[in-house]
């Protein structure tokens, strides 16, 4: 079985016992969430489509660590002008493992 979360503005396909790593959520190590922005749950022909959100489907998900990601560079440059931009920048993430999909 599986879902689809809508967590941060962005979307994932879940299922149970998987870890991922999404945007920065807060929260702290051990704590468990609980995400009620379901758009889709089931498997197959059991599949359970919402309008955007199915009523009353929940994933529940516990926080195993928070880090930062890979830096981004973010390099500008004008030719024949002398012009140089060096920036970046490195995303906070929160390590989450979905523990129940109901």
């Amino acid at each position: 079985m599986y879902a689809l979360v809508k967590l941060a503005g962005k979307q994932f396909k879940v299922s149970t016992d998987q870890v991922l790593k999404v945007p920065y959520t807060g929260g702290e190590v051990g704590q468990s969430i609980e995400m009620n922005d379901v758009m889709a749950v089931g498997e197959g022909d059991d599949m359970k489509l919402g309008s955007p959100f199915v009523e009353g489907a929940s994933v529940k998900a516990e926080v195993l660590a928070h880090g930062m990601g890979r830096k981004i560079v973010v390099f500008k440059k004008k030719r024949r002008k002398k012009y140089r931009r060096n920036k970046g920048h490195r995303q906070a993430y929160t390590e989450i493992k979905i523990t129940s999909i109901a």
